[in-house]
């Protein structure tokens, strides 16, 4: 079944059977081996994000926004796909761990982007990474974002944050006043390409925004379409569909 990409993308709300269960608890127990990976990866390696601007290819600028507790290492699959096809890619290292509020986040995105005088930028943010690029896009005044891919972000909150320790992850609840201001800021949803996985155990009614173009995967998990074929597709189909 192909992937949906109307506007109101259908969520599984019906009860599931035995199989079903069974299917989402394995793309659970995937989805934190591929977290386990990276992390790693991101702890041991020694990679240096201005790697990305030795090559600066001819296409628009993307900016890179990882997700809460990831640092900016954790999408270098993604990035590594987006450099190939020609884009220059900025990290954002200053966001770190990312567990700063979305809005003081923001302010660290557009500073850099004002910083690098970059224009026509696209912002590809995986999880909290879509919060603050959409933050990021109203902060703008000066029009330097066209668009961003966000990639299994809690535009609606979810459900189990309220059950989580720490004040960083319980701001995702649906009740949080941040969220809630921003999901009635409808103003940057129409360029905003929000993708998500046909199982998210993070996010379980999903990722679908109003007003912007949805895309419901084949693949299942929160973290683990990042390093998907079908993601990079879904991306590239988002990338291709700029103005211009």
């Amino acid at each position: 079944m192909p992937p949906t990409t109307d506007e109101d993308a259908p969520q599984d709300r019906q009860r599931l059977s035995p199989w079903g269960l069974l299917r989402n608890w394995v793309a659970w127990g995937l989805d934190y081996a591929y977290v386990g990976y990276w992390m790693t990866r991101s702890f041991v390696g020694h990679a240096d994000p201005q790697q990305y601007l030795a090559h600066p290819g001819p296409k628009a600028p993307v900016v890179i926004l990882p997700g809460v507790y990831e640092r900016w290492q954790f999408l270098r699959p993604l990035a590594d796909h987006l450099e190939g096809n020609g884009h220059p890619v900025h990290m954002v290292p200053e966001l770190r761990w990312n567990t700063a509020s979305v809005s003081d986040s923001a302010r660290i995105v557009n500073g850099m982007i004002e910083e690098r005088d970059l224009h026509g930028v696209i912002i590809v943010a995986h999880s909290k990474g879509g919060l603050i690029g959409k933050a990021a896009m109203l902060q703008d005044p000066r029009g330097r974002i066209d668009r961003m891919i966000a990639i299994s972000t809690p535009f609606s909150g979810s459900i189990y944050a309220r059950f989580l320790v720490g004040a960083t992850l319980r701001a995702f609840s649906p009740n949080n006043a941040t969220l809630r201001s921003l999901g009635a800021q409808l103003d940057a949803n129409s360029r905003i390409t929000s993708i998500w996985g046909a199982f998210d155990p993070h996010i379980p009614g999903g990722s679908a925004l109003s007003g912007a173009t949805n895309i419901r995967l084949r693949s299942s998990g929160h973290f683990r379409p990042l390093g998907t074929q079908e993601l990079r597709d879904a991306v590239d189909r988002a990338l291709a569909d700029l103005p211009g």
